[in-house]
């Protein structure tokens, strides 16, 4: 594998972003995957270096940037709460038109990049990055042919960019992952977001019995083995699908 970390311009400056792709075989189809709230941190380069061994060139951009921030263990440590408020308005100083600036310098970089196919790519996005994920394949409808969006929240809202509303401006192939518990991300949500979505090329599927964040190997008691397993294996089915 072959991995680097660079600083890649934007409009509002440059987003620190890891890169991972095979030696061998390239170019390798692009995926872009958007952190989620916690930040970048070895357990998202962990998981960007999994897909990365099945064929894929991933980029993997830090979207605090413009906070200063990268990884939030290196900030001074606070009180459970006050650390999870920083969090909170960390995570509120983005916003999808925000990240989809970024998105538009990530794609330019990865063209100009022999490592990277300037044909088809996938989006991916954890918690609050799933509606950015899903943003990504309205915004680039030509481009991004897959997007999922694992335990996102903010799915369906009254914005004109609402993920619901924009996953009907794609033609591409989009996956939601739920949890059966998450106060972030309810079951009333849920149901809304699928009713939305008959008739399209999308697929939301309830995990049961799982918990918000299911997926993460270093969540504690959150993390079940099971689902998350399962969650790779759809992530892994739709990129076959659509980039081969």
């Amino acid at each position: 594998m072959i991995e680097h970390t660079v600083d890649i311009p934007t409009r509002d400056g440059k987003t620190t972003t890891f890169i991972v792709h095979p030696e061998r075989g390239g170019p390798h189809p692009l995926v872009l995957f958007y952190m989620d709230a916690p930040a970048i941190r070895e357990e998202l380069r962990d998981m960007a270096r999994r897909i990365a061994t099945a064929g894929y060139y991933v980029m993997l951009p830090n979207l605090y940037y413009r906070k200063g921030v990268l990884e939030l263990a290196d900030l001074p440590p606070l009180p459970e709460a006050e650390a999870r408020a920083r969090m909170f308005e960390l995570m509120g100083s983005i916003s999808i038109p925000l990240v989809m600036e970024d998105t538009d310098a990530l794609l330019d970089f990865a063209d100009r990049d022999l490592a990277a196919s300037r044909g088809k790519a996938g989006a991916i996005g954890y918690c609050m990055s799933g509606q950015y994920a899903i943003n990504a394949a309205a915004r680039y409808p030509d481009r991004v042919a897959c997007a999922a969006s694992l335990y996102g929240v903010q799915l369906v809202t009254d914005r004109p960019d609402s993920p619901h509303l924009a996953a009907q401006k794609t033609r591409a192939e989009l996956y939601f992952a739920c949890a059966e518990h998450d106060s972030y991300a309810p079951l009333e949500m849920v149901e809304a977001l699928d009713a939305s979505l008959k008739g399209s090329n999308a697929e939301v599927e309830l995990y049961p019995d799982v918990h918000h964040g299911f997926a993460f190997p270093q969540r504690g008691a959150v993390y079940d083995k099971p689902a998350a397993e399962r969650h790779w294996e759809r992530l892994f089915a739709l990129f076959r699908r659509n980039l081969g």
